[in-house]
C-alpha cells in the first residue's frame, strides 16, 4: 500500500475514495511525464470521469474549516492540483478548467494564519498567473501545433473563456451569513482580484474587472486584493480610462483612495498649468473627469475631494483659478447630487459638516431659485452672518484657542462662499444698479470674498478702496459724452495696479466690478467697450478679464444667475468677448 493510501485512510472523510484519489494521480503523473498520440487520448477518454471526481474533491474542500485542516487530510493535493493546471488537454476543456479554479478558490485564504496558508496562497497565485498568461508554456504550444490555432488567437479565447469563468463565479451570494465556521463564496472574489493583476490593461478583461469593483460588499471577506487594487490604479492613472466602464471607475476610486487622489490632483495640475482654458472647458474637463458623478453617488468620495480642495485653498487663497474650479466643481456635484435624489437621502449636513451649518441651505440655494426680487435682502443676511463671524474672530483674538476656533470658522464660512460664488456674482451685479445708499452689505460680501483673513486688519481700508473703484466706474459709465475723461479713466487703472506699499483692494476684484459694469449697466455698447478696453489693456489684465467674462457666461447659461434682459447680456458678453480676444491676439502675434 503507497503512502497516500495509507495517510488518506487514517484522516480522509469518507466523501473520497481513496482507491480512486491514488488512480487520479497516477493519471496526472502520466500525463504530464509523456506528450504523445497516446497520452492525448487517454486523457480525453478519462476527462468525464476526471469532472466527477473533481465535483467531489470541490465539495471535501469547502466542508473544511481551513486550507491547514484540508491539507492535513489531502497532503498531496497541491501536487495533483499543479498537475492538471499545467496540463492544456485538461484545462482545454470548460467545466474541468471551472471546477480546478473553484478548488483552487478554496484553498486560497484571505488572512493566512500560518506558513501552510501563506505558501499555499503565493502558489495559487502563481498557478493563477500562469493560467492567464501561459507565456513559454511548452504544453500550450504543442497543443497549438497539433491543433493548427494561431497563438494569438488560442491565447485570446483561452483568457476571453478564463474571463467569462471568474465572472460567473464571483456573482454568487455571500454563504456564510448562517455559518461562521462554514467557507464563504466570497473568498474567490479576493483569489479571482490576485489573478487579474497581470490582466489590468487588457481590454478582455474589462468586464471581469468591472464587476469585482462593483460587486457588493456583503461581509468581511468579500475584500479586494491591494495588490490588484493598486496594479489597476497605476493603470489607469498611465493609461486613463483603460477600458472600463464609468461605474468601474467610480467604484475603483471608491475602493482604493490612492487613486481618488491622484485624479483630484491631475485635475488640478490642469488648471494650474494650462493656460487659455476657459470655464465652459473647464466644466468640460470636470465632466468628463468624472469626479462630480462619483462624489454625488458616495458620500465618503466627496468627502475626500472636498477636503483636498479645501487643503490646497488654504495654501493657495489668491489663485483664481483654483477657486474657478472649486465652483464649477460644487456646481457639477450639486447638479448630479439632484439628479440622484431620488436614489439618495444623504443630508447636505453630512457632505458639509465643517461648514457653519446656519449659512449652508442658505449659500447652497441658487439665485435662479428665488425671486430676483428677494436677492438683496437673501446678500444682505449672507452679509450680515459673515460679518458677525469675522467680528467673533477678532474679539476671540486674546485667547488663542478661541482665535484658533474662530479662524477655522472663517476660513470654513469662506470656503462655502467660494464653493457657491454664484451669490458673490449676484452681488456684483447688483452692485451695478445700486445706489450708495444700498452698497454697504453689497460691497462688504465682495471684499470678503477678496480678502478672507484680515491681514493686518486692513480689511476696512480694503473696503475703503473697493467703494472708491465703485464711485469711479459708476462715474465713468454714466458719461456719455466722447471722448472718456483721462483722469477718470487713469484714477481707475491706478486702483487696478497692485501697490505694495499700501493695503489696497484686489485688483480682481475691481476687474470683476468692471465686466459688470460693462455688461450691465444701462451704456451703450461702443462705450462700455471703449472704457473695458482701455482700461485692462493699460493695467494689464486682459487674461483675467477674458476669465471674468467667461466665469460669467457660464453661470448665465447654468441659469444660477438671472438677468431680465437675458437677450441683450448675452450680446453683450459676446461683443466684449470678442474684443478680448482681439486685443489677446494683437499683444502675442508671434503665438497666432
Amino acid at each position: 500500500m503507497s503512502q497516500l493510501q495509507i495517510q488518506l485512510q487514517q484522516t480522509a472523510e469518507p466523501l473520497l475514495n481513496v482507491q480512486e484519489m491514488q488512480f487520479w494521480l497516477d493519471k496526472a503523473v502520466a500525463w504530464g511525464q509523456a506528450d504523445s498520440p497516446d497520452t492525448r487520448k487517454d486523457t480525453c477518454l478519462h476527462l468525464s470521469r476526471l469532472r466527477d471526481f473533481l465535483q467531489q474533491l470541490l465539495t471535501h474542500i469547502n466542508n473544511m474549516n481551513s486550507t491547514t485542516e484540508t491539507m492535513k487530510t489531502l497532503p498531496f493535493l497541491g501536487q495533483f492540483l499543479g498537475r492538471l493546471c499545467w496540463n492544456p488537454y485538461v484545462t482545454a476543456e470548460a467545466t474541468s478548467r471551472r471546477l480546478l479554479f473553484q478548488c483552487l478558490w478554496g484553498l486560497y485564504t484571505e488572512h493566512p494564519g500560518n506558513a501552510v496558508e501563506r505558501k499555499a496562497n503565493q502558489w495559487i497565485r502563481k498557478v493563477l498567473c500562469q493560467l492567464a498568461t501561459e507565456d513559454d508554456d511548452a504544453a500550450a504550444q504543442t497543443l497549438m501545433k497539433h491543433t493548427g490555432v494561431p497563438p494569438e488567437e488560442y491565447h485570446l479565447k483561452v483568457l476571453r473563456k478564463r474571463v467569462a469563468l471568474l465572472q460567473q463565479n464571483i456573482g454568487k451570494s455571500c454563504s456564510s451569513l448562517g455559518d461562521i465556521n462554514q467557507r464563504c463564496s466570497c473568498d474567490s472574489l479576493l483569489a479571482a482580484s490576485e489573478a487579474c493583476v497581470p490582466l489590468v490593461t487588457c481590454p478582455e478583461a474589462a468586464p471581469l474587472i468591472g464587476t469585482l469593483l462593483q460587486q457588493p460588499v456583503t461581509c468581511v471577506r468579500a475584500a479586494l486584493s491591494e495588490d490588484f487594487l493598486d496594479a489597476l490604479s497605476s493603470a489607469y492613472s498611465r493609461y486613463q480610462r483603460l477600458s472600463l466602464e464609468e461605474q468601474a471607475v467610480v467604484s475603483l476610486w471608491y475602493h482604493n483612495l490612492s487613486s481618488l487622489e491622484e485624479a483630484v490632483l491631475r485635475l488640478l495640475e490642469c488648471v494650474l498649468t494650462k493656460t487659455g482654458l476657459t470655464m465652459q472647458k473647464l466644466k468640460q474637463r470636470l465632466t468628463e473627469s468624472l469626479l462630480p458623478k462619483a462624489c454625488a453617488q458616495h458620500c465618503s468620495i466627496f468627502l475626500v475631494v472636498n477636503d483636498i480642495f479645501r487643503s490646497i485653498l488654504k495654501q493657495a487663497e489668491g489663485t483664481e483659478s483654483v477657486k474657478y474650479l472649486i465652483q464649477i466643481f460644487t456646481s457639477c456635484f450639486l447638479r448630479e447630487l439632484d439628479l440622484l435624489q431620488h436614489q439618495t437621502s444623504v443630508p447636505l449636513k453630512a457632505l458639509f459638516p465643517q461648514s457653519p451649518q446656519s449659512l449652508l441651505v442658505p449659500l447652497v440655494t441658487l439665485p435662479s431659485e428665488m425671486p430676483q426680487e428677494a436677492w438683496r435682502h437673501h446678500l444682505n443676511w449672507l452679509s450680515g452672518s459673515l460679518q458677525r463671524l469675522t467680528e467673533e474672530e477678532e474679539e476671540g483674538d486674546g485667547d488663542s484657542s478661541s482665535s484658533t476656533r474662530g479662524h477655522h470658522n472663517v476660513f470654513d464660512a469662506w470656503f462655502l462662499l467660494v464653493q457657491c460664488a454664484h451669490w458673490v456674482q449676484a452681488a456684483v451685479q447688483l452692485l451695478v444698479t445700486s445706489g450708495p445708499e444700498d452698497c454697504g452689505p453689497l460691497m462688504w460680501l465682495l471684499t470678503f470674498y477678496h480678502h478672507p483673513t484680515n491681514r493686518g486688519h486692513h480689511r476696512a481700508l480694503q473696503l475703503v478702496h473697493a467703494k472708491e473703484a465703485w464711485d469711479h466706474l459708476r462715474s465713468l459709465f454714466s458719461v456719455v459724452a466722447r471722448p472718456l475723461p483721462v483722469d477718470r479713466l487713469q484714477s481707475l487703472v491706478t486702483l487696478l495696479s497692485s501697490q505694495p506699499q499700501r493695503p489696497s483692494a484686489s485688483p480682481l476684484l475691481i476687474l470683476n466690478l468692471l465686466v459688470n459694469f460693462a455688461v450691465f449697466f444701462q451704456q451703450s455698447l461702443s462705450g462700455s467697450t471703449e472704457i473695458l478696453q482701455t482700461v485692462v489693456e493699460r493695467s494689464g489684465l486682459v487674461d483675467e478679464a477674458a476669465c471674468v467674462l467667461s466665469s460669467l457666461e457660464l453661470r448665465l447659461n447654468e441659469g444660477s444667475c438671472l438677468s431680465s434682459d437675458a437677450n441683450r447680456v448675452h450680446l453683450r458678453i459676446k461683443a466684449l468677448q470678442n474684443t478680448i480676444t482681439h486685443m489677446c491676439a494683437a499683444s502675442s502675434p508671434a503665438e497666432n
